[in-house]
């Protein structure tokens, strides 16, 4: 089985993880390495380089093009609605989902509201933070994980926003590092899903057995969240689903590019209505103003 992936070293250990579960099946695999055009160029923010799927059109084009049998996503870059003959049938066991802020010297800054240089390449995060901590600038940051640290550590910056999941699973997660509980990670952050084509039932049926239900279902309300608020990978929107054999604990918002508005949610629902969980919340936020936010940032 040709297994797709970006060559980024958190893209190939995620797709060296799911090569190892295929053997424990008696299948054998190999990589196959392809870069984005958001990979080559790393200066353009994400999300100047328009619609969704920035890092995963790209593997998608390959399995169409019938150069891979399998691609290997972070899940939260891959569009709630994949291409039409692209599915997702199993998604890995979730890992941390947290942001966090690796810093440098000591967090002052965060308890006086000092003057301080953040740097991240998201929106999403941008806009959270400049809601928390509006005195603070914020500077683009962009590249693979080393880079972003090296870049941090180069710079004139108090610190610098990751998701803990990556830093984690090579290894590079800093001592000097917090975790931002009150941030709204991004829909299905830590998760990594594996696609193939719909028609290929084989392959479906195969990685199916790789899927572990709680994340699977977790993950799908928060993207049909993000979905029901029309909003892209790249959105100031967070979504969170927390769910136990009865009940799955939801907090999910939008929040405008500067900070200054956001909408909400948080709530319960029974684990049997998993599959309406994210639009129901949804249509909440966006009745309590979060449509006016998201017409603002597509208008700006």
């Amino acid at each position: 089985m040709r297994i797709g992936t970006r060559d980024s070293k958190l893209a190939v250990w995620q797709a060296q993880k799911v090569q190892s579960l295929l053997k424990s099946l008696g299948q054998a695999s190999e990589l196959v390495f392809v870069k984005s055009p958001a990979d080559i160029d790393l200066k353009t923010p994400l999300h100047q380089f328009g619609g969704t799927g920035i890092f995963t059109k790209v593997l998608d084009d390959a399995l169409f093009n019938g150069e891979i049998d399998l691609a290997v996503h972070s899940l939260k870059d891959y569009p709630t609605e994949p291409p039409k003959g692209i599915h997702i049938p199993a998604v890995l066991e979730r890992g941390p989902y947290n942001d966090i802020l690796v810093y440098k010297g000591d967090l002052d800054f965060l308890e006086n509201e000092e003057k301080a240089n953040i740097a991240t390449g998201s929106i999403r995060r941008i806009a959270q933070w400049k809601s928390k901590f509006p005195k603070h600038e914020m500077q683009a940051l962009r590249g693979n994980v080393q880079t972003r640290l090296r870049k941090l550590e180069e710079n004139n910056w108090q610190g610098a926003i990751f998701a803990k999941a990556g830093l984690e699973r090579i290894n590079i997660l800093p001592e000097n590092h917090i975790v931002l509980d009150w941030m709204i990670p991004a829909p299905a952050q830590g998760v990594i899903g594996l696609a193939c084509l719909e028609k290929n039932e084989k392959i479906s049926q195969l990685i199916s057995q790789l899927n572990h239900e709680q994340t699977f279902k977790e993950a799908m309300v928060e993207r049909d969240f993000l979905n029901a608020v029309e909003g892209g990978c790249s959105a100031p929107v967070g979504a969170l689903a927390i769910s136990d054999n009865k009940q799955i604990k939801f907090k999910a918002g939008v929040f405008a590019l500067d900070g200054k508005m956001k909408v909400i949610f948080e709530g319960y629902f029974p684990m049997n209505s998993w599959a309406n969980a994210g639009r129901k919340a949804a249509i909440k936020v966006l009745e309590d103003g979060g449509r006016e936010i998201m017409q603002s940032i597509k208008k700006s």
